[in-house]
């Protein structure tokens, strides 16, 4: 195996691991909407969907190492195109970045998270408990 398989299978598999947290903790956002029968805003739901799709594309273009390494162009497409989306999911969430996690308890942001925010606080809902753990995991993520 040449210099070049051995790049491609690590950067897959750092891929892979750095995809891991980021698909947790959307989809900790996810249930918790599901949970509450509301509907996952499309700042969650956009990063949360490509940041899946990717870490498939990621484990599959790893297990089929043997055929993928003959399309690199192919491959190289469509990192691109996950990229792309990646950046746009982040652009989705931008309303985050202003916000204060210390004292996140007001604005506009903290009434669009349902559950997890005014209206849950307002009907004591357990994803509400802690104010801050939405607004500290959006931003990580």
């Amino acid at each position: 195996m040449a210099l070049s398989g051995l790049l491609f299978i690590f950067w897959r598999i750092v891929e892979f691991v750095t995809l891991i947290p980021i698909i947790g903790m959307l989809a900790w956002f996810v249930n918790g909407f599901t949970d509450s029968n509301q509907l996952t805003p499309n700042y969650i739901l956009v990063l949360f969907i490509t940041s899946v799709l990717a870490g498939a594309w990621a484990l599959f273009t790893l297990i089929g190492y043997a055929r993928t390494r003959h399309s690199g162009l192919f491959v190289a497409l469509v990192d691109l195109g996950f990229v792309g989306a990646l950046i746009a999911g982040v652009y989705e969430l931008r309303g985050i970045a202003g916000q204060n996690c210390s004292n996140f308890s007001a604005g506009s942001f903290y009434v669009d998270l349902g559950p997890f925010g005014y209206y849950g606080r307002q009907s004591n809902s357990p994803w509400a408990a802690n104010v801050n753990k939405p607004c500290a995991m959006l931003k990580a993520a």
